[in-house]
């Protein structure tokens, strides 16, 4: 019998205690602290920053990754979506990346970090959005707990545009705050809920990640609130096995086509489903850099969430992803014959 995706999901826990136990006897660390550079050695990753007009936190984003604090192996590769703007030319003139593609036609943020993925030589990526800014310890943290089935989730606390004087957003002199990441601190106006359609009496504050166990008791398809597990697997910051993402067919990228959004949940519910934990990084949290334009951003996206939404609910009633590696493989060789392939 074959099952749906969400059968499989229903079917796979996220007890993730032994894998931070293994790791935290062995290295001496708290899974949740941040990492010693010398920890990463041996653990190759490649950064994957898909760009569309991000002109404003490109240069920012891209100065905090020339600074990690890593013995590992690290590779930036930038995608750049068809923007109309600077990104690119930001991107190839910053020391950091290794490689820059330019892409002739936007396909959206699914298709940028499929091209990337394809192009990558780690076999851990993390997808970083261009207006992601992390602090020095984060690649460390993630390439130390890197493993062939597991997803790392990193979090954002979202900051308002303040030019500085090159234009690019000025970062906050504080740290960023965990619980400014709405997997950490969830606020609804109550009634129905958009994702789940859970109906909720009036104002709610939730805590999905301390409610939740560090989303442990979201396996088997469980919610909270109008949370479950995929939801969680967003890809502002997350580090992956990039052998699984091929596997189950990189992003769809019908989700950019269509509206914004969901295109991390799906493949957060593919990865799961092919046997991944996801399994939280407290002390990886960036700065997200709202662009100028951020209230009309908002609109625009949100208005297109519900077609992307139930693209993703469709999905859920299909098979499980699995063996797709040729159509990934094919998908991207045809966009990168058209693209610029700059390296370094």
């Amino acid at each position: 019998m074959t099952l749906t995706l969400a059968e499989a999901l229903a079917a796979r826990p996220n007890d993730h205690r032994s894998l931070r136990a293994d790791f935290e006897k062995a290295s001496g660390l708290s899974w949740h602290a941040p990492t010693p550079a010398a920890l990463a050695a041996g653990h190759a990753l490649s950064v994957v920053v898909p760009a569309r007009n991000t002109a404003h936190s490109m240069r920012p984003v891209l100065d905090a990754l020339a600074t990690q604090n890593t013995h590992g192996s690290v590779e930036i590769i930038v995608v750049d979506d068809a923007s109309t703007d600077s990104t690119a030319d930001i991107a190839e003139a910053h020391p950091a990346v290794d490689m820059l593609i330019r892409l002739r036609d936007p396909g959206g943020a699914a298709t940028a970090r499929n091209v990337g993925t394809a192009l990558a030589s780690a076999g851990t990526i993390v997808y970083l959005d261009a207006d992601m800014v992390i602090g020095p310890h984060v690649l460390a943290d993630m390439a130390a707990r890197s493993r062939p089935d597991t997803v790392l989730l990193g979090f954002r606390h979202n900051v308002r545009y303040t030019p500085g004087l090159d234009g690019s957003a000025q970062i906050p002199t504080r740290s960023p705050d965990l619980a400014a990441d709405h997997r950490v601190t969830w606020r609804s106006n109550g009634g129905k809920q958009l994702y789940t359609g859970v109906v909720l009496d009036g104002p709610t504050t939730g805590r999905p990640l301390d409610e939740t166990d560090d989303f442990q008791k979201l396996g088997h398809g469980v919610t909270y609130l109008d949370w479950d597990l995929p939801r969680t697997v967003v890809t502002a910051l997350l580090a992956v096995p990039r052998e699984k993402v091929v596997n189950v067919g990189g992003f769809d990228p019908t989700f950019g086509r269509i509206g914004w959004g969901m295109e991390d949940t799906h493949l957060g519910a593919a990865l799961i489903a092919s046997g991944c934990l996801v399994v939280p990084l407290r002390q990886c949290v960036g700065f997200h850099l709202d662009p100028p334009d951020a209230d009309a951003q908002w609109e625009t996206k949100l208005a297109g969430w519900p077609n992307t939404l139930a693209y993703y609910r469709m999905l859920l009633d299909g098979p499980v992803p699995s063996g797709r590696a040729g159509a990934f493989h094919a998908h991207t060789e045809q966009l990168l014959a058209d693209a610029e392939v700059i390296t370094r």
